[in-house]
């Protein structure tokens, strides 16, 4: 995050010891500095973010839609896909806090589909696994190795895919997102070259009752505390526990 002069004085204005005077209350939206965070990544008990051999038929990897099985019984996942009921709660309610204040998505190749190497005219056909109104309404980041055309959805979701680097990519959804958040979706890989970056604020992460055995590792090779990250609160929910971890 850039510190400017505003955030320095508005960190003063916003001191919890202090609270805020009616005079200065007028400040409190532009107290919030907007970070880079994950938020509701599933991950098992056994610290994979992810199962193997991801394909069509397992967009998640094998088995690894059972890490996000806490969140499908949500309210929030319902709604997203054009249902009705689903569970109340902590869980849905910490689903529902991940997707506010997001003004853009980063997210890795393999997270918007299954499609290798270039894009072709048929592969040009894949829009993604969420049909034509993905679930972020926001611009989305694609890191990819190739160049593609933006691809404009319903609800306000456009895939602009990024063909040089993490850096780009980060600098185009700070862009896009203005004052709110970017959102890093994953998968596993490109949250650990995040992390690794330095350009991580904040991540949830929603541990679920699973153990999976193989698949993609999310923290392998990472030292948390030396990059500067601790817990500060950890939620049990009704099918997770939810753990969130800031850069101090």
């Amino acid at each position: 995050m850039k510190v400017s002069a505003l955030s320095v004085a508005c960190e003063s204005f916003c001191d919890p010891e202090m609270g805020l005077t009616p005079k200065i209350a007028h400040l409190e939206y532009n107290c919030y500095m907007s970070k880079v965070r994950v938020a509701a990544f599933s991950v098992s008990i056994d610290g994979f973010g992810a199962g193997p051999r991801q394909d069509l038929p397992n967009p998640l990897g094998v088995r690894g839609l059972e890490l996000h099985s806490w969140f499908q019984q949500t309210e929030v996942f319902k709604k997203m896909h054009g249902q009705s009921g689903g569970t109340k709660g902590i869980d849905n309610d910490v689903a529902a806090q991940s997707f506010e204040n997001v003004g853009a998505w980063i997210l890795g190749r393999n997270m918007f589909g299954p499609v290798r190497g270039a894009w072709t005219t048929k592969e040009d056909s894949w829009r993604g696994w969420w049909g034509d109104n993905p679930p972020y309404h926001t611009p989305v980041f694609v890191l990819t190795h190739h160049a593609r055309s933006p691809l404009a959805m319903e609800g306000g979701t456009t895939f602009h895919f990024v063909t040089d680097g993490l850096e780009s990519a980060l600098q185009q959804a700070k862009q896009a997102a203005k004052d709110q958040d970017v959102r890093i979706g994953g998968g596993p890989s490109v949250i650990r070259q995040y992390l690794v970056a330095g350009q991580i604020d904040e991540m949830h992460l929603a541990v679920s009752p699973v153990l999976l055995g193989e698949g993609e590792q999310l923290f392998s090779g990472i030292n948390l505390p030396q990059l500067g990250f601790a817990p500060f609160r950890t939620v049990p929910g009704e099918n997770a526990t939810h753990v969130f971890i800031e850069k101090r």
